[in-house]
């Protein structure tokens, strides 16, 4: 560089250099601003040079600092239109990578592509236009009874998928196929957790095809929410029994809850290889054995509705039960065995009437070949069903386990049974299938009985209609429904959400009541607590998609219509439990009125507190929550005070999924969840010691009340809806009068049932009208219930809802100035009133109670009698299960005692002993929870008497509340003072 060209600074001081020869033919001068190449289109008026710039050349023009450009603007790089934000600083952690891999989560099995299946799918989109062919049914039962092995049998019916099976290799070749447990949990645990439903079109007796909408319910008692979300769908249920256990405690739960919502039940009696090859009875015993385990049901159904139950009786001659085996693949009832006769026997047997000779004391005379009611000889000794069925099954499977090969397929030859040289070689678990698989046939037998005693969709509307619905039946779209018209308004009942691949959405799972549900519909999702004079828990959506259910895929349809089951996308998001989704708009603007709430045979009392181990993934935990609250029908998730999220379930093993599915579907994050606890309750034993009062801030109004305990059963009645507070007063009354013995003016005074319309506690107004001015009362009627049902949500002693508790309103000042009685006036004094006059009446903690029922060897009973006495509970009653050398045992035990019970039972009987434990009722725990004077040490166990102290100080400190509970809280100061005076209260 020329340092004369330059000062001391760098700036240029050299002389200007000469322009160009080039620049100066085009006419360029310094200071000119440079034109088109072109000089035709040079412009004459130099006032027009501006207008003429050439952009590709660097302009002259002075550009201030501020506005220059030195990076093109987002517009320009993206486009118009495209939404960019701009960030100070970079916002994502370095472990999140920038762009994240697709993350496929792995927790359902699911079908590649649609199976092949032996039915066309178009004809079964047709059928489902015809209600009359369509049945909708629900296979329930205890568990391992063999539920989801008939489901099986159905669907390698139904589906070719027998060449896939037959590739395994393994041990997956010998494990059953469980095409209806798809949730990884349920193929590790070997149970279903999911409710499963398949829509099969299958053939009867005579040829004619049905459309069965079947629904899969687990068996494990921790999962009945899921069968009572089902039962709703369904118009009949398929009560499946192990012939060798016999009804079981959750058989028991799922008979007495269809008979009480008066659901048809047929019997299917499952494993009866059981009796042949494990218990090996003589073909009379085991016939002995099967009349036991139906006449067991029978039983508990005439308990539920006592001298009712001849009309819902179950009978083999009536058709309505099936003897199964599913691990053999084959079903009969003794109408179908008689037909089989009927087809083979040459001289045109009447099988009806040979059907009805099957069963019961009838007798079979080979030489007169005449039926008699008695045995006459030694010939007619065995009875007819275990002459014409029984003896040829026992046959049928002793041949083919201990019979040569050559000698096998001679007798299977005159049975018209033909298999493969190689298949005589083979298993005799997989020989003994494919004989009886030719042998028995299809299902018939199982079509005809569901055909005939469980009604269509069109003949069982008026029933839900009447059951479930809560509007007026007079009304166009109650006609609708009732009619299960598809050209009607839409109405779908929503019960259950089934969660879709990626765990970020839920398919929601109806029953079309009405109309036909298509995709791209506007509906109304109408919630639990939506009402015509409450329409908030009401939101719009649009069906996006509609399916029909087949648990390992879906079947996508253009339309379902009214009596089918529907499987819906983009209506989940305001759903949390069941929902009712109308048309945008109904006829005539009429109201639209939702379907009950469901009704669960059991109640959540186990109860632990999560939170997450990274605080900052709060949010995410939430999220997840929210989405187990919509996955199990049962679950109660609530925030404690403290700040504690609590999950309330039925069991360990309910909770053990539903954290699993906390942590690694719904949240996919760590979390840390506390000890199990229970729910407690808390009740009075006494009516209280005084008439409490309390006195309004404004020192205006004064509430008077007086608690006392309610009689047995009440509380039952109410939360079971045999008594309702919304029926007329005088319906109400006349049931407390008649069964209860109740004053007719104290029944017509009920108030209010709380915390809410089913609760287990009664507000009654027992004051005069010669002191109290009614009128005046009556406005503040709702600010009185609003105060009881406040308090009987959170009682005195540990925040804990309040049972089986009666308060009186004995008395009340009220001002005459409107304004000095309002809400904010009354609604708390009215709970201090409750609170006090609780703790004046000898208040107690109440806590849950399971029932256990162990079956297991005779060795095992004294176990069970130890570890029950270990943690407070105790044997009701213990003793042999007819026809097997199993025992069974039942008794009580503390919920909050009985964590570990399974585990400790299993490890003391090596494996041998099945136990259920379910909720069974509210016990009071013993001790007074207010007495001052235990002393409870650290790390000791607590006396018998002290229990219920021990709980609710230990409530109480896990909740963060103060460390003792003191009537002086809730009683006026100079009305405690009194009270201590007197001696009525010992001095606190």
């Amino acid at each position: 560089m020329d340092d004369d060209l330059y000062d001391e600074f760098g700036n240029f001081i050299g002389e200007e250099a000469e322009p160009s020869e080039e620049e100066s033919e085009h006419g360029i001068d310094a200071g000119n601003y440079a034109y088109d190449d072109d000089a035709s289109q040079a412009p004459d008026a130099a006032g027009q040079q501006v207008m003429d710039l050439d952009d590709d050349r660097p302009s002259n023009a002075v550009v201030l600092h501020e506005d220059k450009q030195y990076y093109p603007t987002a517009a320009q790089v993206y486009g118009e239109g495209v939404e960019t934000m701009v960030q100070e600083e970079d916002a994502q952690p370095l472990t999140e990578p920038i762009i994240a891999p697709v993350e496929q989560k792995k927790f359902s099995i699911e079908e590649t592509d649609l199976p092949p299946v032996t039915f066309d799918r178009g004809f079964m989109t047709d059928l489902m236009n015809f209600p009359e062919q369509i049945r909708n049914v629900a296979l329930a039962g205890h568990l391992h009874h063999g539920k989801t092995a008939f489901m099986d049998m159905l669907v390698m019916e139904t589906h070719e998928i027998a060449d896939r099976l037959e590739k395994r290799t393994g041990k997956s070749r010998d494990e059953q196929l469980r095409y209806t447990d798809t949730h990884v949990l349920e193929r590790e645990r070997g149970l279903s957790i999911k409710a499963s439903p398949m829509s099969l079109v299958l053939q009867g007796t005579k040829g004619k095809s049905h459309l069965l909408n079947i629904i899969d319910t687990p068996g494990h008692v921790d999962f009945v929410d899921e069968v009572s979300a089902s039962l709703r769908l369904v118009d009949g249920v398929c009560l499946v029994v192990d012939v060798v256990e016999g009804v079981q405690v959750n058989t028991e739960q799922i008979i007495r809850h269809a008979v009480l919502q008066d659901i048809p039940i047929t019997l299917i009696v499952n494993k009866l290889d059981r009796l042949i090859l494990e218990l090996k009875l003589p073909p009379d015993d085991a016939y002995y054995k099967l009349k036991h385990v139906i006449e067991e049901v029978n039983t508990v159904i005439e308990n539920t509705i006592p001298g009712r139950g001849e009309e819902r009786r179950l009978s083999p001659e009536r058709g309505n039960v099936l003897f199964a085996c599913t691990s053999m693949g084959w079903c009969l009832t003794i109408q179908s065995f008689a037909k089989m006769y009927a087809e083979t026997s040459a001289k045109g047997l009447n099988h009806e009437e040979f059907a009805r000779r099957l069963w019961g004391d009838v007798y079979y005379n080979p030489s007169k070949r005449n039926f008699t009611r008695k045995p006459l000889d030694e010939k007619a000794k065995h009875r007819s069903f275990v002459h014409f069925i029984l003896e040829p099954i026992y046959k049928l499977y002793s041949h083919t386990i201990s019979d040569s090969p050559s000698d096998l397929k001679k007798m299977l030859g005159k049975l018209g049974i033909v298999l493969k040289p190689a298949q005589y070689k083979t298993d005799p678990k997989v020989l003994l299938k494919l004989v009886c698989e030719q042998f028995f046939g299809p299902s018939y037998a199982f079509v005809d009985m569901v055909n005939q005693h469980i009604p269509s969709p069109a003949a069982a509307a008026e029933k839900k209609l009447q059951h479930y619905y809560t509007g007026p039946v007079d009304t166009k779209v109650a006609k609708s429904i009732m009619d299960c018209d598809q050209n009607g308004p839409l109405v779908v009942y929503i019960t259950k959400l089934f969660s879709s691949p990626d765990a970020k959405s839920f398919y929601s799972f109806g029953r079309v009541m009405s109309g036909i549900a298509r995709p791209g519909m506007d509906v109304r999702v109408l919630g639990e607590g939506y009402s015509i004079d409450d329409e908030e828990d009401m939101a719009m959506a649009r069906i996006s998609g509609v399916h029909i259910a087949e648990t390992r895929y879906n079947v996508t349809t253009d339309g379902v219509p009214a009596g089918n089951w529907v499987l819906l996308e983009g209506v989940d998001n305001s759903i949390v439990k069941t929902a009712t989704l109308v048309d945008k708009t109904f006829e005539d603007d009429e109201d639209a009125y939702i379907f009950k709430p469901l009704s669960h045979f059991t109640e959540s009392v186990l109860k632990v507190a999560v939170e997450p181990i990274n605080p900052s993934e709060l949010p995410k935990m939430l999220d997840g929550i929210r989405k187990i609250n919509k996955s199990y029908p049962l679950i109660t998730t609530k925030v404690e005070e403290s700040g504690e999220h609590i999950i309330l379930g039925t069991g360990e093993l309910y909770m053990d999924c539903v954290l699993h599915d906390l942590r690694r579907l719904y949240a996919d994050m760590e979390i840390r969840v506390s000890d199990p606890v229970v729910r407690f309750c808390e009740t009075v034993q006494d009516m209280s010691a005084t008439k409490c009062y309390a006195i309004t801030p404004n020192k205006k109004n004064t509430i008077t009340m007086v608690a006392e305990p309610l009689e047995d059963g009440i509380a039952k009645d109410i939360e079971s809806g045999a008594v309702k507070i919304r029926d007329p007063v005088r319906k109400t009354a006349k049931f407390f009068e008649e069964k209860y013995g109740w004053d007719l003016l104290a029944a017509r005074s009920i108030w209010a049932f709380g915390p809410d319309e089913m609760g287990p506690n009664i507000l009654q107004d027992d004051t005069l009208p010669s002191e109290v001015d009614k009128k005046r009362l009556n406005t503040v009627k709702e600010s009185i219930r609003q105060g009881f049902s406040w308090a009987t949500r959170e009682g005195p002693l540990c925040e804990e809802p309040i049972r089986n508790t009666k308060f009186r309103l004995i008395d009340i000042s009220l001002a005459q100035e409107a304004i000095f009685r309002g809400g904010g006036q009354i609604i708390p004094t009215s709970r201090r009133a409750c609170y006090s006059s609780f703790l004046m009446a000898s208040p107690r903690l109440m806590e849950p109670v399971y029932s256990v029922s162990m079956t297991g060897p005779q060795d095992a009973v004294g176990t069970v009698y130890n570890i029950l006495a270990r943690r407070r509970g105790h044997v009701l009653s213990d003793g042999p299960i007819a026809g097997t050398p199993l025992y069974r045992v039942n008794g009580l035990i503390p919920v909050i005692d009985s964590f570990g019970l399974e585990t400790d039972l299993r490890i003391n009987t090596p494996g041998q002993a099945m136990v259920s434990l379910v909720f069974d009722r509210w016990n009071i725990v013993p001790g007074d929870p207010l007495d001052k004077e235990i002393i409870l040490r650290p790390l000791q166990m607590a006396s018998v008497q002290a229990t219920a102290r021990d709980f609710v100080l230990k409530t109480r400190r896990r909740k963060g509340l103060s460390e003792d509970v003191s009537v002086a809280k809730f009683l006026e100061p100079e009305f405690y003072q009194s009270l201590i005076e007197s001696g009525t209260l010992g001095d606190a």
